[in-house]
């Protein structure tokens, strides 16, 4: 069992806090989100005439890809649920008046919403914040009808990678940056929430900066701090942080230093009735009743 999917790594208020500080902020700074947000809306065009009635948007941020959704498709219900309260108060700005998205506070491994009630779910650069991964891929079979569309894009492993060997050259065991999920991972809990014919891929961006601090300062913007429930508490002083810019700055290119994050995208169709998803080594299958033949004799 994998501790990264399985076990409680991020501290849930820690979250909150770091991603309702950044809420007013965040448009203007979170400019890899954006590229990422954009190019899984240009996925959308694998629905060709289908249009959804329900789309929800999990970790929606403030709201600028639930707007683009319900600018597309103006008379489906659009649902914004992030987990700061902060970012979802951002969200009338990114839609009309007269084309509302709905607002919900929550978590995406626990969504407060009905079975087989979804036609969309897209997820950009959210699930990398997920304790459970399992769990919330699971959620999302739930509340999808059946040939439902899972769109999603999450931080794999190698993201921020110059960042963290900087903190290993300065002495650091455990560098005070979150675990992501590899492709690989992410692609084992797809499958073991019965999606099918998933489609996965990844793209490294590498970003540059003048120095460390600006990188350290956009990362503070955006809310992606170390938010594990085992971080080490307090600021280490100022002379391990001039031991890990030191190392950082080794790594100069064309004077400027680079920073890596590596983004991995899914895709999937949510499964009929009676699909079996994965519970440890075994294979659950369950049925609506209405859908199990019976002879009367």
């Amino acid at each position: 069992m994998n501790p990264l999917l399985h076990s409680p790594v991020f501290d849930r208020r820690r979250l909150q806090h770091s991603f309702g500080r950044a809420a007013a902020g965040y448009a203007e700074v979170a400019v890899l989100q954006r590229e990422s947000e954009s190019r899984l809306l240009e996925q959308l065009e694998v629905l060709e005439a289908r249009t959804p009635t329900r789309i929800l948007d999990v970790g929606s941020g403030p709201g600028r890809a639930s707007g683009v959704m319900k600018g597309r498709w103006p008379k489906a219900d659009v649902i914004a649920l992030d987990i700061a309260l902060p970012m979802l108060r951002q969200v009338p700005k990114n839609t009309r008046f007269w084309r509302p998205i709905r607002r919900i506070c929550g978590e995406a491994a626990h969504l407060p919403l009905a079975d087989n009630c979804v036609d969309v779910i897209f997820s950009n650069l959210c699930l990398q914040w997920v304790p459970d991964l399992p769990s919330a891929l699971a959620e999302f079979r739930r509340v999808l009808r059946e040939d439902g569309l899972l769109l999603l894009s999450t931080f794999g492993p190698d993201t921020l990678i110059e960042l963290r060997e900087a903190y290993l050259q300065a002495g650091e065991r455990q560098p005070p940056l979150s675990p992501f999920a590899a492709i690989q991972q992410v692609g084992d809990a797809m499958i073991a929430a019965g999606f099918r014919n998933s489609v996965l891929d990844r793209d490294a961006f590498t970003l540059t900066y003048d120095g460390v601090m600006p990188l350290l300062r956009e990362l503070r913007a955006i809310g992606a701090g170390d938010a594990r429930v085992h971080r080490p508490r307090g600021l280490g002083g100022k002379s391990r942080q001039a031991r890990m810019i030191a190392a950082y700055e080794t790594q100069r290119v064309d004077g400027r230093l680079p920073s890596t994050w590596e983004v991995i995208t899914a895709m999937g169709w949510a499964p009929g009735p009676g699909s079996p998803r994965r519970e440890g080594a075994v294979d659950i299958a369950s049925f609506p009743a209405d859908r199990i033949p019976h002879r009367t004799r």
